[in-house]
């Protein structure tokens, strides 16, 4: 019964108040237990001490049913007794008393099997069942029972297992048996039973016998065919540091070991979602594979957006490694694929031609002959206004000896910066400038998902540009004046309401609408220094 504590309450319940049904269907997917906790319940219905949650196990009738060999406990595979003629055969002797136990229990396993007409048999009997008898029914899939047998049989869903509860157990019956194991071992056995607690106890076995009497982590990574997280990790730190030579180097490496693709696909998504973890919550980590402190290395030289694009390549990769004729291209092509796509800093916004912050082409903007930008299928053409020069500065950034908080937003858009890295730069405020050393306050309510790696890489931009070392740094806090992003939006605000009143107060327009009894769709107005 490990793992499900929900269905256990509720039949010690039953049992012990003397509430009990005629009939019990138990759902689940493969090694969960279903038969397992049908056979305990048989034994609860027919201990010689009494009905109750705690059979005693050594009257005749628990020794019976133990060993399999209760007449009065009747196991039927229905996958192998589907025709009608079987059902029927199996309940005509349904209205004779048990012959020396108080119940006569029918279990029935993989039930959905069953034919139409073989349901219909059973159905009436399910219906009208003598006090005697007792139905447990046990199925892989309940969706191809009747919803009529359904409606005559208590319910319980039993859970798949997660890999924590799994080694638990396995660590419990492995202390008990005097069996050395490593830990990591054991999250490898947990993984592959993939929720199952009999593919675990069947894979610690073969383990087991593998390990001659021992389970090691090298010894069951061989048995698994599961690759060396080693790999995993170096692979990913080549991926950090845009280092392509390095990422084929490693792949390389892998295939000499003969891995299981797939599966070192499921360890790279394991781990980015660790690192993920590790950035947002850093006290959440756990050291359950003693590698703590590489993932939260890793955690603090990715970028959380990074992060979240390696992710979902690798997602995608699993989805396509199923078409391709070798797995390994598919890893390879992820890994690549990561390098390929990964934001780099991008020119300056505004110049012509250029990307985005993201990367992105910048939006086209109204020609000089003050026609409309090309807008998307389906949306309302944009009303574009010039509205003369920027309301930003020309001005030339600053240097180190000029920088203060006034013009702080001026060179921020002169360093390059791109991503997450500029989000974080954008709602920070220059709180003083001492020699070489600047004091960064960054916005408390933008500050989730910053990390060291961001002051590192905003140091590096400085040095790039100034051509000269200096030291930055980044604290959380209440910022007191306006930080670049504020000023972006103030700026947009203001172009948007100058753009809106130039386009109210045009006198032909103001006559077209008279004319034509219009509307103006103010969200459709479009500054054209935007």
């Amino acid at each position: 019964m490990v793992g499900q504590e929900h269905v256990l309450q509720a039949l010690i319940n039953a049992l012990d108040h003397d509430r009990l049904h005629h009939a019990y269907l138990f759902t689940g997917t493969r090694g969960v237990g279903k038969t397992t906790v049908a056979r305990i319940l048989a034994k609860c219905f027919n201990c010689a001490v009494g009905v109750s949650s705690r059979p005693c196990g050594e009257c005749t009738s628990c020794v019976e049913i133990a060993q399999g060999r209760s007449v009065d406990l009747l196991e039927v595979d229905a996958a192998s007794r589907t025709r009608v003629e079987d059902t029927r055969e199996l309940l005509e002797n349904v209205q004779y008393a048990p012959a020396h136990s108080r119940y006569k229990v029918y279990l029935i396993d993989e039930v959905h099997m069953l034919s139409g007409h073989s349901f219909n048999a059973l159905l009436k009997t399910l219906e009208e069942p003598p006090p005697h008898v007792k139905f447990l029914l046990a199925t892989t899939d309940p969706q191809k029972l009747p919803a009529t047998v359904l409606s005559r049989c208590l319910q319980f869903n039993l859970k798949n297992m997660p890999p924590q509860q799994i080694v638990d157990h396995l660590a419990a019956v492995l202390e008990q048996e005097q069996i050395a194991f490593e830990e990591p071992a054991l999250w490898l056995l947990g993984r592959a039973a993939a929720g199952s607690m009999r593919d675990a106890l069947s894979l610690t076995d073969q383990a087991i016998a593998f390990g001659a009497g021992r389970l090691s982590e090298v010894d069951v990574r061989s048995m698994l065919g599961t690759v060396d997280l080693s790999f995993v990790y170096q692979l990913l730190e080549a991926v950090s540091a845009a280092e392509p030579q390095a990422v084929l180097s490693v792949i390389a490496h892998m295939g000499e070991h003969a891995p299981d693709f797939v599966g070192s696909l499921d360890e790279l998504l394991s781990l980015l979602h660790r690192v993920a973890v590790a950035q947002v919550v850093p006290d959440a980590l756990d050291n359950r594979w003693g590698d703590a402190e590489r993932v939260a290395h890793l955690a603090g030289v990715i970028t959380a957006e990074d992060l979240q694009l390696f992710y979902q390549i690798a997602l995608h990769g699993k989805r396509d490694i199923g078409l391709a004729p070798d797995p390994r291209d598919v890893f390879e092509m992820t890994a690549l694929r990561m390098l390929a796509f990964r934001p780099v800093a991008a020119p300056e916004q505004g110049a012509p031609g250029t990307a985005g912050r993201d990367g992105a082409p910048a939006p086209a903007a109204a020609g000089e002959d003050g026609t409309c930008a090309k807008k998307p299928r389906g949306e309302p053409p944009a009303v574009v206004v010039h509205t003369g020069a920027a309301a930003t500065t020309g001005t030339d950034a600053p240097s180190l000896a000029q920088l203060d908080s006034g013009n702080w937003p001026v060179l921020l858009d002169k360093l390059g910066l791109a991503g997450m890295v500029y989000s974080i730069a954008s709602h920070c405020e220059l709180r003083g400038v001492e020699g070489r050393a600047l004091r960064f306050v960054l916005d408390r309510d933008n500050a989730s998902l910053f990390n060291a790696s961001h002051s590192d890489k905003l140091r590096l931009a400085l040095e790039n540009y100034f051509g000269e070392p200096v030291t930055v740094s980044v604290i959380p806090g209440q910022v007191r004046g306006e930080t670049p992003a504020a000023r972006r939006s103030r700026l947009q605000r203001e172009r948007q309401q100058h753009a809106i009143a130039a386009i109210e107060g045009d006198p032909r327009l103001q006559a077209l609408i008279a004319r034509f009894d219009g509307e103006l769709d103010r969200s459709s107005i479009v500054p054209t220094d935007r």
